[in-house]
């Protein structure tokens, strides 16, 4: 007998992953619930993606992070809590986990994590200190004894993919003609499209493996070193890239040399693609799953198929 699926509150759906796993949640057939600010249903903009939510069948419900009531009678409809909230806001999400045990009726907690595993990582400034506050947060939805899970998805492909990890202002599609490659370009990162990151995030809520641990959403197929996914490229255009190496040293320099928030990506950057910190530790099952071979029905893309859109 199939077990009733879960009710699911999603908070931050206007943000860039938010929206993606609140509509994966509705389209899987959960009673979906997404809980927006006043001021986001008077944004043309965002009052758009609200309705297209609407649209979909997804209950609004109108409160704020900040306002505990609102945030409690919301959480009181639903059996798990899924944040998204941006990295501007990640320690306010210990207003959820407040309002998360004054409910005392969650099944589940997915806080706002959607990037590298933060407790195991080698991360420079200023990806640091972003990275602290999600550990922060982790321990605190422990100290609290909220059941959990926390979703490492490790890169969005929207973001890396259409360039190919290149760091230049205005560029939408691979370059064809010469690349720059972060170190030595050997060190593997795991890359994954944004409505696959959706699909396992709402099948892991009621899944009884993953509670108390972290899903690595770390397919084979989009666990490739930057040299490799220059490769593909290469072949997909049929031709050769004139390549050019930046050396860690570099890396590090051109990082303080940056302003905000454009040295947060590059300190990601330099933690991904040259220290390899997505794929540099094994996951034991004592703290973690891995998303494919536990849900093999979901179908997800390759970094290889994502490219040859852009062919």
């Amino acid at each position: 007998m199939a077990t009733e699926k879960s009710k699911i509150l999603v908070i931050g759906v206007t943000g860039y992953i938010g929206n993606f796993i609140v509509q994966g949640s509705a389209k899987t057939g959960h009673q979906t619930f997404a809980l927006v600010r006043e001021a986001t249903l008077c944004d043309p903009v965002k009052g758009k993606t609200v309705q297209n939510l609407k649209d979909l069948g997804v209950t609004i419900l109108q409160g704020d992070v900040n306002d505990h009531e609102s945030l409690v009678k919301a959480i009181k409809q639903v059996d798990v809590v899924i944040s998204a909230i941006g990295s501007m806001e990640i320690l306010d999400q210990t207003k959820i986990i407040s309002a998360i045990k004054e409910a005392g009726n969650v099944k589940r907690f997915l806080p706002s994590e959607f990037g590298v595993d933060v407790d195991r990582t080698s991360a420079v400034e200023p990806a640091k200190s972003a990275f602290e506050m999600k550990i922060k947060i982790r321990r605190a939805v422990e100290a609290a004894g909220i059941p959990y899970t926390y979703v490492v998805n490790n890169c969005f492909a929207g973001y890396f993919l259409p360039t190919l990890v290149q760091f230049e202002p205005g560029l939408t599609s691979p370059p064809r003609d010469r690349v720059t490659i972060l170190g030595d370009g050997n060190a593997k990162a795991v890359i994954n499209k944004e409505e696959d990151i959706a699909a396992y995030t709402i099948k892991t809520v009621d899944d009884p493996r993953t509670l108390n641990k972290i899903l690595y959403i770390k397919p084979l197929k989009n666990t490739l070193s930057m040299n490799e996914m220059v490769t593909l490229w290469e072949n997909k255009i049929g031709k050769s890239l004139e390549k050019t190496y930046t050396s860690e040293e570099q890396v590090l320099k051109s990082i303080q040399e940056t302003p905000a928030p454009f040295n947060i990506l590059l300190s990601l950057n330099h933690s991904v693609f040259v220290k390899g910190d997505q794929t540099n530790f094994t996951i034991e099952p004592s703290f973690g799953l891995e998303a494919s071979e536990l849900y093999p029905d979901v179908k997800y893309t390759s970094i290889e198929e994502y490219l040859s859109d852009f062919v």
